[in-house]
């Protein structure tokens, strides 16, 4: 299979597009902020949730000193909402009808509706949650909290990449094993050849949402299963499944997973500790916020955050291109099916409408895989390693 022209053309028109929204959506969170501690609207909102203790006196519960854990929760909460909304036109522009104008989503207005609305809940309770249990330890552990926050978000971490596949994933996905025949057992032999235990092969009905499709190892321990969206077995023949699969499988051969959560834990706990230094030198030599609880900090520490994640992410993308490139290497070496991993991976391009060839410097900054093009390379230059080993032994029988 050859690349689409036509679809390649497409393809970049659309990353570029993407791009620019992406960039536009920065820009509107760097201009919020602005406005917001500039007018001082972080202790605006503070002081609006405190008033309302009068008439809602749980607001004004006060277990531990400047700590006031109804305060921050609805502070989150007022936040956040109050952000969604004013994204929500570049988010439906971004989500919905950009996806529809190339042909990558299929969904009706109501169904991305009721998508975006489940997201919107699940990331209300697991961001307020969690900024209500960093917020905790600021008034127990002020001086360590950034430690023990990086410790929550690797727990967390570890449960979410065992529990998503059976308790999130399935919000969004409707899950069946996939029937048995010749594609379930050549993937499950490689499986066993990868000494990975799965709890079967499942197909994903992505049809309903997407003309794009995917394929991945869910799950750590026992929830770990084989996924195919359907929008691959009914396209892609077994030796292209095969070699998709047996990508998936590097991660897991290579520890790629844990590696990940322990990276991502290490640079957030980097984050973390500076973040704290910060805080402080706000809060005691500039006193500009009343203490380290105070629920006007909220904006002032997602910042922070922010900036920090901005900083690190070409390092992020960079050793995440580090380990896919392995993975690859993985599921050549495996499979030695050098022509169905070439036809796989033009086949996901035209699909997926992914470019073949980004502009170096955008591929360094924001892209989490190697090109597709820098992967057909890989192959060829599999391919000729092949070929020399194969001379060589021939040489040395010889």
């Amino acid at each position: 299979m050859e690349i689409d022209v036509d679809r390649q053309q497409k393809a970049r028109e659309y990353a570029r597009t993407r791009r620019r929204l992406s960039f536009v959506s920065m820009g509107i969170g760097v201009l919020s902020i602005l406005v917001v501690l500039g007018a001082g609207l972080d202790k605006w909102f503070r002081n609006v949730i405190e008033g309302a203790g009068n008439q809602l006196p749980f607001l004004s519960w006060q277990p531990h000193p400047d700590w006031f854990p109804w305060q921050i929760a609805v502070y989150c909460l007022l936040i956040t909402v109050l952000y969604e909304v004013l994204t929500f036109p570049l988010a439906y522009y971004s989500g919905f009808v950009l996806p529809r104008r190339y042909g990558i989503s299929v969904m009706s207005i109501g169904a991305w509706f009721r998508e975006l609305g489940l997201g919107l809940i699940l990331s209300l309770i697991f961001e307020v949650v969690f900024v209500s249990l960093i917020y905790t330890l600021l008034a127990f552990q002020p001086q360590l909290w950034w430690l023990w926050t990086a410790l929550l978000i690797l727990f967390f971490s570890v449960v979410m990449a065992n529990l998503a596949p059976i308790l999130l994933y399935p919000l969004f996905y409707k899950f069946t094993p996939l029937p048995e025949g010749e594609l379930t057992q050549r993937l499950l032999q490689l499986a066993q050849q990868a000494h990975t235990r799965v709890r079967g092969v499942y197909s994903m009905k992505m049809s309903n949402k997407t003309t794009g499709t995917n394929a991945a190892l869910m799950g750590l321990g026992n929830t770990r299963r084989i996924v195919l969206g359907d929008t691959m077995t009914d396209r892609y023949t077994v030796d292209e499944i095969e070699v998709v699969l047996a990508h998936e499988l590097g991660h897991h051969v290579h520890r790629d997973i844990w590696k990940l959560i322990a990276s991502q834990a290490l640079l957030m706990l980097v984050g973390l500790f500076l973040g704290n230094l910060v805080l402080h030198w706000v809060i005691d030599q500039q006193h500009y916020y009343r203490s380290l609880t105070d629920p006007a900090t909220l904006p002032f520490f997602f910042t922070l955050l922010g900036i920090f994640s901005f900083i690190i992410m070409p390092l992020s993308n960079g050793y995440s291109r580090l380990i896919e490139y392995q993975a690859d290497e993985y599921a050549l070496q495996s499979t030695h099916k050098i022509e169905a991993f070439k036809s796989a991976m033009r086949r996901l391009a035209d699909q997926n409408l992914s470019e073949l060839e980004p502009a170096p410097i955008v591929e360094f900054l924001f892209h989490s895989h190697p090109s597709i093009k820098k992967r057909l390379e890989h192959a060829d230059e599999f391919a000729t390693r092949q070929d020399y080993a194969g001379s060589a032994s021939l040489s040395a029988e010889s």
